[in-house]
Order: C-alpha cells, then sequence, then structure tokens
C-alpha cells in the first residue's frame, strides 16, 4: 500500500437543483484546475428561501488531493 499525504481545499457548491447538484459542480469545477482528487466531506448546508420554498442549496465542501512525488 502507497502512503499519500493529502492536501485540503474548502468550496462552496451552489444548486438551485438540490444538495447532490451543489455537491457534483463544485467536485467538477475543482477537478478543471486540481489533480488527484480523491476524496470529500460535506461540512455545512445551507439554503435560501423565498416565500415559503427552498430557492438555492449551498454546501460547503473540504476536498482532499495527494500531493505528487517531486521527481
Amino acid at each position: 500500500m502507497s502512503q499519500h499525504i493529502y492536501k485540503t481545499i474548502e468550496l462552496v457548491g451552489s444548486s438551485t437543483v438540490g444538495v447532490e447538484d451543489a455537491t457534483r459542480r463544485a467536485i467538477a469545477k475543482a477537478a478543471e484546475t486540481v489533480r488527484n482528487l480523491r476524496w470529500f466531506e460535506v461540512t455545512e448546508t445551507r439554503g435560501h428561501i423565498e416565500g415559503a420554498d427552498v430557492a438555492h442549496w449551498q454546501v460547503t465542501l473540504k476536498i482532499g488531493f495527494t500531493l505528487e512525488d517531486s521527481a
């Protein structure tokens, strides 16, 4: 089993659809610029209310990725 060192970043994903969509959007955006994504943890969920309905979801994530070995 190889040993890994992880670095974490914190992102907030948002969606009008739901929590899962907000999570997927944040991970997809991170994957555009960060390599070696390995895990995520939802640390906070909140939303915006308009009238009596949920209008917007926000999900705070910690995303872990492995650091590359310098050769």
